[in-house]
């Protein structure tokens, strides 16, 4: 019996040893991605034979930014992963903005997962509880590139601690730009300057600067076409929350925020202990003057039911919305194209009572890339983020959005877009030369922002309408450039006295009540400001909304709060 264990262990022996010398070396022409590999993992090495990923990915039907003959599928962003890595990417499916979040919830119900996709915290929570996904622990110890690393770091270990459970790191985090969180408001300045206007800082300005537009025709057509101020349409919200707070669009981020209220939001209450922000008075008053808005007509009318409300931007409908400083991303670099004098500014306004602006801030964290349990390779997801983020400045938005570049997370150093801003101006008032901002590597597009910022901006230089500009010299470097001198100038320019969330994830709780409650919050709101019920039914959704769990849940986020 001793002999045939010992002539076990020995086989054992011979086969781990076979195992080491295949997996180092390099005559068997494969790349190995195990760990008993000897050699050191490359975050951006291609594979010798062509690897397949099937994703899940969101894509926005009304882009039109797709160039003749690319699609979703085959664009410059997948071509480059291919030529790069050697992935082919594929769909496992594909949604809207308003169904991505259903399908990502089908397929986890399912038990069928895409091999890897992009999901919120929410989902994030599912899946590992639901213990579909891989742990991603050594894929990102050996495979993430040192500039994505320096930038997860950069958050103060907010994202790591986002995407760990029982110490294993079951997710890749994004870290952004805190710009992404402020919600600008963004002005047609020339129908300003036709109707002798100046940008509103108070909220009755506000008012005022709306009806205006909705009633003395500024686009001089001589027909009542004209929309003060867009609403959320059904891919949006009407505000920002804490488990998302960037990049809502169309919303009333800054009326709330001008009266210092903050739904959606866990504050700190008089007593110093958390409180929801939707259920504070000051919440009441916000839906009272949008409630009084929307009755006067100088709110989109078709608010919450308009699929896409970017199309009144574009089609030269729309005077005002509230959006963060990327918006020529979106609608604005269409508007300017059909019609060359829509001179949209943004603007760090309304102010609140005290002349202050106090809109609310997110966290630099707020999706993640995870991976199908038993897929092979999960380091291609890894790769092909590191991948986007060394080569992003290589890509043209005019010819295909940066949503179509599969897995897409945003990497970017907490104060990046400021940093271009003051870069950008820099450069323009010659008191820097571009090279002087060449060796700063995890801003990511900021040698070709310095590089090129000539091409596309006209003397003078300090003045940023829409005159003294030129789109088509370079529309894809306009874009980024727009989105710095003219979206993030507000927050270079303004002091922000902002309010954070005192979290930005889930209790316990809320994974069995926090879908409801929040259907409830949003149909109650909606309903209040588009008229169909009163303004006093806010005091019942309050008291519904401890019952069903609310109460629970701030006990949770006190524990939370209070560690």
């Amino acid at each position: 019996m001793l002999r045939k264990y010992l002539f076990l262990l020995l086989f054992a022996l011979v086969l781990v040893a076979c195992s080491d010398d295949a997996s180092s070396d390099p005559s068997d022409g494969k790349e190995t991605e195990t760990e008993t590999s000897s050699e050191p993992a490359d975050p951006f090495g291609a594979y010798e034979e062509t690897l397949t990923i099937a994703i899940g990915q969101e894509v926005d039907p009304s882009d039109t930014s797709l160039q003749d003959g690319d699609t979703p599928l085959d664009n410059q962003y997948t071509r480059h992963v291919k030529e790069n890595l050697n992935i082919e990417v594929e769909h496992a499916f594909t949604a809207s903005p308003s169904n991505y979040d259903q399908k990502v919830s089908l397929a986890i119900a399912s038990n069928d997962l895409p091999d890897a996709m992009v999901v919120g915290p929410v989902e994030l929570r599912q899946l590992v509880e639901a213990d579909q996904i891989a742990d991603l622990t050594e894929v990102y110890e050996n495979y993430a590139s040192p500039a994505i690393k320096e930038i997860i770091d950069s958050s103060d270990g907010v994202a790591l601690e986002n995407v760990t459970f029982d110490g294993k790191m079951m997710a890749i985090p994004n870290s952004q730009a805190s710009a992404d969180g402020v919600h600008n408001l963004w002005i047609r300045k020339d129908w300003l300057d036709k109707l002798g206007l100046e940008p509103p800082k108070t909220i009755e300005e506000f008012k005022e600067v709306a009806k205006a537009f909705v009633e003395q025709d500024p686009d001089g057509n001589g027909q009542d076409d004209t929309i003060g101020l867009a609403g959320p349409d059904t891919s949006n919200k009407l505000y920002a929350n804490f488990l998302e707070s960037t990049n809502n669009l169309y919303g009333f981020d800054g009326i709330f925020s001008a009266l210092h209220a903050y739904p959606g939001y866990w504050l700190e209450g008089e007593d110093g202990q958390p409180v929801y922000g939707s259920i504070l008075p000051e919440t009441k008053e916000a839906l009272s003057v949008l409630r009084d808005m929307y009755s006067e007509g100088l709110i989109d009318p078709e608010m919450g039911v308009r699929e896409d409300s970017g199309e009144s931007v574009i089609s030269g409908n729309t005077g005002m919305f509230f959006g963060p400083f990327w918006m020529p991303y979106g609608p604005i670099t269409d508007a300017v194209t059909n019609n060359p004098e829509a001179n949209w500014q943004s603007y760090a306004l309304p102010l609140d009572a005290n002349g202050e602006y106090t809109p609310h801030l997110s966290t630099t964290t707020t999706q993640f890339v995870v991976v199908r349990k038993d897929y092979e390779h999960p380091e291609a997801a890894m790769k092909i983020l590191n991948n986007l983020l060394a080569n992003e400045s290589e890509f043209d938005p005019s010819i295909g959005g940066p949503g179509y570049y599969p897995l897409r997370l945003v990497y970017a150093p907490a104060d990046e877009m400021e940093v271009t801003t003051v870069a950008l101006r820099e450069v323009l008032a010659g008191t820097k030369e571009p090279e002087d901002f060449y060796d700063m590597p995890a801003y990511k597009l900021l040698k070709s922002d310095v590089d090129t910022i000539h091409e596309v901006k006209l003397e003078p230089y300090d003045n940023m309408d829409i005159e003294y500009w030129d789109p088509e010299a370079n529309l894809g470097q306009w874009t980024r450039a727009y989105s710095a001198l003219v979206g993030t100038a507000p927050l270079v320019d303004t002091e922000i006295n902002g309010v954070m969330s005192l979290i930005y994830s889930q209790t316990e709780t809320m994974e069995d009540r926090w879908v409801n409650l929040k259907k409830l919050e949003d149909e109650t709101f909606l309903k209040i400001i588009m008229g169909t019920e009163p303004l006093e039914s806010f005091d019942q959704f309050v008291e519904n909304w401890k019952k069903q769990g609310g109460e629970q849940i701030t006990e949770e986020v006190a524990e939370v709060v209070n560690q």
